[in-house]
C-alpha cells in the first residue's frame, strides 16, 4: 500500500484568497472543476460505538474510514473510498459505484456486495455486516483543487463545510445540509516522495502549522 505525506492547515479568508493568487500563478487548476472548483459530497460511515469519530479525536496513529463520494450533483460517476493514516501518511483506495449501488448500500441492502467480486466492496460488506459499520452523515463542501506535476502534488482549499447531520439520504440533491458549526477554511496539501521548493513556498504560511483537522469529525459536532 503507498502512503502519501499530507498536510493541512486552518485558514482564515484572507489567507485563501492570497493563497489563491500564489496557486494560480504556480500550479495549475485540476481539470474536473467548473469555474476553478467543485462541490463535493460525501457519505460516511462509523459503528455504534463511533470508532472512526474517536480514533480521529484521540490522535491514533493507524486509522481508517469509508466514505462514498460524488462531485458537483452528477450521479453518474460515483466512489466508494477508504481513507487509511499512518503515522500522518496518508492512503485512498477506490472503487466505482452505480447510483443503485450507492443508494442500496445508503439503505442498508447489502446482501448483493457479497456477490460483487470487489475487494473493496466485499471489505465493507465484512464490515458492515460483522463490526455494525453504518452510513453516519453527509459532509458537503466546496473545494478548489490545484495540481503540479513534480512529487505528484495536490493543494485544495476546502469551505463552505456543511453537515447532514443524521441523514443519510445523499443522492437527494434537496436534502438539507446546513453549516458544521464555525468550520474553518482548510488547506490541504499531498504529495509522494518530495514537495518541490516552488510549492512549499507558495503555501507557506507566518503563524500556521499543520493540525489534524477532519472534516467528518467536524460535521459530527452536533451528535
Amino acid at each position: 500500500m503507498d502512503y502519501r505525506h499530507e498536510w493541512k492547515h486552518e485558514i482564515n479568508y484572507s489567507d485563501m484568497i492570497a493563497l489563491r493568487q500564489l496557486l494560480r500563478a504556480v500550479a495549475s487548476a485540476d481539470e474536473h472543476t467548473i469555474n476553478g472548483r467543485y462541490q463535493i459530497r460525501s457519505l460516511y460511515f462509523d459503528d455504534p460505538a463511533d470508532t472512526a469519530l474517536r480514533e480521529k479525536l484521540d490522535g491514533v496513529s493507524r486509522r481508517e474510514k469509508f466514505r462514498i463520494r460524488y462531485y458537483n450533483q452528477d450521479t453518474s460517476l460515483i466512489h466508494l473510498e477508504k481513507k487509511s493514516k499512518l503515522a500522518g501518511l496518508g492512503n485512498k483506495q477506490a472503487s466505482a459505484l452505480t447510483a443503485a449501488q450507492a443508494q442500496a448500500i445508503a439503505n442498508g441492502d447489502i446482501d448483493w456486495m457479497a456477490g460483487s467480486g470487489d475487494a473493496l466492496l466485499l471489505e465493507l460488506y465484512a464490515k458492515m455486516r460483522g463490526g455494525g459499520l453504518r452510513p453516519k452523515t453527509i459532509v458537503d463542501y466546496t473545494r478548489e483543487p490545484f495540481v503540479y506535476g513534480p512529487g505528484n502534488v495536490r493543494v485544495t482549499l476546502d469551505y463552505d463545510i456543511r453537515t447532514g447531520l443524521n441523514c443519510t439520504d445523499f443522492l437527494n440533491p434537496d436534502c438539507v445540509t446546513i453549516p458544521a458549526g464555525n468550520a474553518p477554511i482548510i488547506l490541504e496539501v499531498k504529495w509522494d516522495g518530495f514537495l518541490p521548493d516552488i510549492i512549499r513556498d507558495a503555501v507557506r504560511l507566518t503563524g500556521r502549522r499543520a493540525e489534524a483537522f477532519s472534516k467528518y469529525a467536524q460535521c459530527r459536532i452536533y451528535g
